[in-house]
């Protein structure tokens, strides 16, 4: 008995040593990764590890190709300014996002940066077969400068519909028409990647709340408006709420016309039938434009009608922000796609009724505001997905990348 307790107790040191030093690396990873460039000095006050402890763990991070360090850039410090630690352009996520009218492709550096963007326009709804051949043939394209350039981790796909995130089988994505189908397997088995999916508006709410409008909020609700419709992503106490099997935050079901017309959903009235992207692209003879042009011809062409049909989905908006105020209590809202153009073209009226509906409480800490990540929104949120193993095991991760390139931009 005696002879085997030293080995055991040695075991077990080894193990708390080495999984003490994956928690560094991913705290100091992380932090580099979501708030970008931050000195030796930032990264030692923001973990409460000391000095040489974060020395280490960057020049460990430097080693593995996920970081480089650079000379200070500001001298206005008493003693010895500390490198700064910067978040590699080698280490990528794919992100796939499928819509009603388009396949978007993009390529996400850490610390959140878009670095390629391809959007496929399709002359009908693509079926999973359709955006699992354009994104392999997209990537097939770029793939000679995949491996020589960068260290891809896996792939994050954005999907417009209920997704479970246990397995990335979409369960059903009603504008899409799928119902049951595993797109994650697809996409590994045609790309060779590991992919990750999820709701797309729930990965919109994780990239503001990391990189955009919702940074430092602890409570806030994302809400997406896309040609598939209207989606939401809850965030409370600083984490994404995805329910038991990852399908929270379907805003755009809300009901807010007891006389409406029929949803995709079965039911009557919802959100997403009475705020539409298509009706605004008609109001200006743009259907299926980006959001971008539409919003800037809805402002240049404003008049009678084009105020009418804006302020009715505003007053639709209203109610369902009502609820979610009521229900949630958050300190923001994040409106983003063609929602926070309708939020810009009448910013007054939506923040008036909601402030005159909602219960006194919860609209006093409500913030209403757009999302200002705009078209990179969901690459970032998607590229997450494939982000996160790296971030949670940097070492572990990291050696099962191929490359060598540099980490320097």
């Amino acid at each position: 008995m005696s002879t085997t307790e030293p080995p055991l107790f040695g075991l077990a040191t080894t193990a708390m040593t080495s999984e003490s030093r994956r928690t560094n690396l991913s705290l100091i990873l992380s932090l580099v990764h979501h708030r970008g460039a931050l000195s030796r000095s930032d990264l030692t006050r923001a973990t409460g590890l000391n000095r040489s402890t974060v020395a280490t763990l960057s020049g460990q991070l430097v080693d593995l190709g996920l970081v480089y360090e650079t000379a200070p850039t500001t001298t206005a410090m008493i003693g010895r300014p500390s490198p700064e630690v910067n978040p590699s352009g080698a280490m990528v996520a794919l992100a796939i996002n499928p819509e009603v009218d388009a396949i978007t492709i993009g390529l996400v550096a850490l610390g959140g940066r878009v670095l390629k963007k391809v959007r496929y326009e399709t002359a009908h709804i693509p079926s999973v077969q359709e955006v699992v051949n354009v994104s392999a043939a997209v990537i097939d394209g770029i793939r000679s400068e995949l491996h020589s350039r960068y260290r891809v981790v896996g792939m994050g796909v954005a999907v417009p519909g209920l997704t479970r995130a246990a397995d990335g089988i979409v369960t059903y994505a009603p504008h899409l028409g799928w119902k049951d189908e595993p797109i994650a397997r697809l996409l590994q088995e045609a790309t060779g990647f590991p992919v990750w999916a999820a709701n797309d508006a729930s990965l919109g709410a994780v990239a503001e709340l990391l990189f955009g409008a919702g940074v430092g909020s602890m409570d806030l609700i994302y809400l997406n408006g896309g040609a598939s419709g209207v989606g939401g992503g809850i965030v409370s106490n600083g984490s994404l709420r995805t329910g038991a099997a990852g399908f929270a935050g379907e805003i755009g079901h809300t009901l807010v016309n007891s006389d409406g017309v029929v949803c995709h959903c079965g039911s009557i009235g919802c959100l997403e039938t009475e705020v539409s992207l298509g009706r605004l692209q008609d109001l200006v003879g743009l259907r299926g434009a980006d959001i971008d042009t539409v919003e800037v011809a809805l402002a240049a062409g404003w008049n009678d009608v084009i105020a009418t049909e804006v302020n009715a989905q505003l007053d639709f908006l209203a109610i369902a922000l009502c609820n979610v105020v009521n229900i949630f209590n958050p300190e923001r809202i994040i409106l983003g796609g063609f929602l926070a153009s309708l939020f810009q073209l009448n910013p007054e009226r939506l923040t008036a009724q909601v402030a005159s509906r909602a219960l006194h409480g919860p609209r006093e800490v409500a913030t209403i505001t757009r999302a200002v990540l705009g078209s990179s929104l969901l690459m970032i949120g998607a590229a997450e997905l494939a982000l996160a193993p790296l971030l949670a095991d940097p070492a572990g991760v990291s050696a099962l990348t191929a490359g060598g390139v540099s980490p320097r931009d």
